[in-house]
């Protein structure tokens, strides 16, 4: 047992024993999908507090539902037509004989939330939908060992001031616990502070993940919002992860707390045109020692997280010809 906090080995939810994650990216289309996956299903939870949600099979994952695990999750650019991902993923899985077992059928099952990234510069004249391929590409693709940046379901995201991407960061616990967060930013908000190169997200870095400018001395008027508000093309998903043995009422709580992250790394957030979500997995690999602290201690350490994978998403991104915001490299490194 551990008396202080650390990331884990990589730094990515993957640090969260058993999962992978892959992704896939279109750069003509500037659009793109990432898949998490694990060997077995695993517990998952659901909380959505944007206006304009993206899912699919998201009603399944309440705590009074038949199905408890699942077998793979999936983050998709694309608005809508980004929900097709779900589709081919489940389609590899079931020919790789996963699913819900139904008589002699299996029936994956692959929850799906998606960011409308339809207006930043990329190709979106198809004729058929590209995104079930890429969902495929993106679980082929799956390994513990993944990129972030401007990659998979953050390709072409984008923010109020800044280019958005994929972020990812990992925290063991003194309980042994590991908890990791996985994220594609496409906020309506900004995660910087004005126009400053500093993160809101700056009190909760560890080392120098993204950049350690640490905090800002000055800011803007708080009641003031910067926003990209009449592009309309927002959305911030992610997935919070642990070893920690939880049921599906337990992740339903942690992917509550983790909604935390997205106040503390974006403003604003979750407003009436962002589909804020937050999926949360549990691997169950470790019990709980003290279940009322343990599970408190999991939840703000999933918003901790999550808030630092904003910003190291933020700080990885790279520009793209034809984009229409800079990345924060662009303007500041």
């Amino acid at each position: 047992m551990t008396t202080t906090t650390q990331p884990g080995p990589l730094n990515l939810i993957t640090d969260v024993a058993g999962l992978r994650v892959g992704n896939a990216t279109d750069l003509h289309r500037k659009s793109g999908v990432t898949v998490m996956v694990a060997d077995a299903p695993f517990t998952t939870g659901v909380h959505v507090m944007g206006g304009a949600p993206g899912t699919r099979e998201t009603d399944l994952l309440a705590p009074d539902k038949t199905v408890q695990q699942v077998d793979a999750l999936v983050l998709a650019g694309g608005s809508a037509f980004g929900l097709d991902a779900a589709s081919g993923v489940a389609d590899a899985l079931r020919r790789m004989g996963r699913g819900f077992a139904v008589g002699p059928q299996r029936v994956p099952i692959v929850p799906a939330a998606i960011l409308f990234d339809l207006n930043n510069g990329g190709a979106k004249d198809w004729d058929d939908n590209p995104y079930r391929a890429i969902g495929q590409a993106a679980l082929a693709a799956a390994e513990q060992r993944f990129a972030i940046g401007s990659i998979g379901a953050g390709t072409g995201a984008i923010t109020a001031n800044l280019r958005g991407g994929l972020g990812s960061a990992s925290v063991i616990l003194p309980s042994g616990h590991t908890v990791g967060a996985l994220v594609a930013v496409n906020a309506l908000g900004s995660a910087t502070v004005g126009d400053s190169a500093h993160f809101w997200a700056a009190p909760f870095e560890m080392g120098s993940e993204f950049g350690g400018r640490g905090v800002a001395q000055s800011y803007p008027d708080p009641h003031i919002a910067v926003t990209k508000i009449d592009s309309h093309a927002n959305t911030t998903i992610g997935i919070v992860a642990t070893d920690a043995d939880l049921t599906q009422a337990q992740c339903t709580r942690m992917a509550t707390a983790a909604h935390d992250g997205f106040a503390r790394a974006l403003v604003p957030a979750h407003t009436p045109m962002d589909g804020d979500l937050i999926f949360a997995v549990s691997t169950g690999a470790r019990s709980l020692g003290h279940p009322v602290i343990d599970t408190l201690d999991l939840g703000h350490a999933a918003a901790i997280c999550m808030a630092r994978a904003i910003a190291r998403a933020m700080y990885a991104a790279t520009s793209l010809p034809g984009d229409t915001k800079p990345s924060w490299q662009d303007r500041y490194a």
